[in-house]
């Protein structure tokens, strides 16, 4: 019962977290507020949840990874790949090797292969801690999509040095070949594991549905296990799950653009994934500040084997491995800046070159969180030979001490870095949505004319048929500019005074039903159902 009560006060952390951040006077990052809860929770109870890595691993990464793939824009993604990869694979490597060396230094009696297996784990993004970022710090769009799809791909890159600077340490062999084509396979046979299972599953779904049939809640039920059974097929054939949750997600975007599942399964779906998203970000950061106070007590006890380190060294020494982590990338974005810049210059283009206050935002969203996390807790307690495995808890407190900092530096830092910061629309996006519109109501009106037509002479009400279709087409005609004077910019405001109304009277609506069933003039199976359909034509215009 004792566990059934931690799981619920996370939970209660979690609900808790979201109000709590709006009352505090100054703007502190979510993530940050859930850490202190968790820590506050370890301390009432006397202890921490006992952290498996493998399940922590497989019950939250899968889903959130899967939700990034999927809802991430496919356009920039491809647009921006070249810059993506150069974070996603050379900063990485960059970032193991220059703080890995910078640990060894600093910590001399952390082995030089544990101080690159901290490095490595410290070195992806996350996604989770971006997006979390991102949510109260107005990140410019494309930026935005470029750290999105860095902190998707760098995981691989990070978990293989990771896993072979663990292997050096266990064994004191390293082969960089083997290493390269550990890789490969990691990432290719990820990518291929979260493809198929994905679309087999599409069409599995898809012919029972036809033939069978299926309840309201299958469709969604079964997109919720894809990124599990992607995740551990992938895990199974010693490739990278995290991978192949991702490309199951990004290949759900794709079945998605399909149209065959249903407008309702969509609404219930989208409502289900919002909460499994918000649920699971927060009793992530909750299970980090749970385990905070254990983490802080094994490295203090780690830190006493060196008679120089005192809990003030140990601090500072955190605080300067984050902070190199941020001058590391700074250094690696501003350099493969210019040469990207240089290189299309030599090729006759004009580029766009941002100022250096974008590429000091983009080195301070650098954020860390729960890979990072359950990685490092991956570390062997024992070497071959039973001797406790080198500098463990030390590691995993820089690491959390990392994740720590970067949450801090993003929440104070971005904001004032991107403070006034002029960066160049994607104009290219309004009018892509003016003209998408525009075609879809052209489509429109040309259905209802076909169905009217062929409603003419069939139904005994010929005069109610005609005005549905008026109305119906009118509504598309406005859309359209009031039938032909088709201006964006008029219909936009059109639109927005439109939302307002609709708004007003959706609120009057269900007044004067609750106040029929305050009244008892109206069962509240009735009221149920009204509700319901105003609160679906309400989540339209909200």
């Amino acid at each position: 019962m004792e566990t059934v009560g931690v799981v619920l006060a996370m939970l209660l952390a979690v609900i808790g977290s979201g109000y709590l951040v709006r009352m505090l006077p100054c703007a502190v990052p979510l993530p940050l507020v859930q850490i202190a809860l968790g820590a506050t929770i370890a301390g009432v109870f006397g202890h921490g949840v006992t952290l498996d890595p493998e399940i922590f691993f497989l019950l939250f990464l899968p889903p959130l990874l899967f939700l990034d793939g999927w809802r991430i824009p496919k356009v920039g993604l491809f647009r921006d790949k070249g810059i993506i990869l150069e974070l996603a694979l050379g900063l990485v490597v960059f970032t193991v090797l220059g703080a890995g060396f910078l640990i060894h230094w600093l910590v001399p009696t952390m082995p030089l292969p544990v101080a690159f297996a901290l490095a490595a784990i410290v070195a992806p993004t996350d996604p989770v801690a971006v997006s979390s970022i991102a949510a109260r710090v107005p990140i410019p769009r494309r930026l935005m999509h470029i750290l999105e799809g860095e902190s998707l791909l760098n995981d691989a890159t990070g978990l293989v040095c990771f896993r072979f600077a663990v292997a050096a340490a266990m064994t004191g062999v390293f082969s960089l070949a083997d290493a390269a084509l550990t890789f490969l396979w990691l990432a290719l046979g990820g990518i291929a594991c979260g493809v198929a299972i994905t679309a087999s599953v599409a069409f599995i779904q898809r012919v029972a549905g036809q033939r069978l049939g299926e309840e309201p809640g299958s469709p969604i039920l079964v997109n919720l296990l894809i990124p599990f059974g992607a995740y551990l097929a992938a895990e199974h054939m010693n490739a990278s799950g995290i991978l192949a949750a991702v490309a199951a997600g990004v290949t759900m975007s794709y079945v998605e653009l399909t149209g065959r599942a249903l407008a309702t399964t969509r609404v219930r779906r989208a409502v289900v994934w919002d909460t499994v998203q918000f649920a699971l970000n927060g009793v992530m950061f909750v299970l980090l500040g749970e385990q905070l106070p254990g983490i802080v007590e094994r490295a203090l006890n780690d830190a006493r084997i060196d008679v120089r380190m005192t809990p003030w060294t140990l601090a500072g020494t955190a605080l300067a491995i984050s902070l190199a982590l941020i001058l590391l990338r700074l250094v690696w974005v501003w350099v493969s800046l210019r040469l990207t810049i240089l290189k299309a210059r030599r090729h006759g283009r004009h580029v766009y070159t941002p100022n250096f206050r974008l590429v000091v935002a983009t080195s301070l969203a650098g954020v860390r969180g729960a890979i990072t996390m359950a990685g490092v807790l991956t570390l062997p307690l024992a070497l071959p030979g039973g001797a406790p495995f080198p500098g463990r808890d030390l590691a995993i407190f820089y690491a959390s001490a990392v994740i720590i900092v970067s949450l801090v530096v993003a929440s104070i830092g971005l904001p004032r870095v991107l403070r006034g910061l002029e960066v160049p629309e994607e104009s290219s996006e309004e009018a892509e949505e003016d003209g998408a519109r525009h075609d879809a109501a052209l489509a429109a009106i040309a259905a209802i004319e076909k169905a009217a037509h062929g409603r003419l002479g069939q139904e005994h009400d010929v005069d109610v048929h005609a005005s549905a279709a008026d109305h119906v087409r009118g509504i598309y005609e406005h859309r359209l500019g009031g039938g032909g004077l088709y201006d964006p910019a008029r219909l936009r405001v059109a639109e927005q005074a439109e939302r307002e109304y609709r708004l007003a009277a959706l609120q009057a609506e269900r007044t004067a039903i609750l106040a029929m069933v305050h009244a008892s003039t109206l069962s509240d199976e009735t009221a149920r159902k009204l509700l319901h359909e105003i609160d679906l034509v309400e989540a339209r215009y909200r």
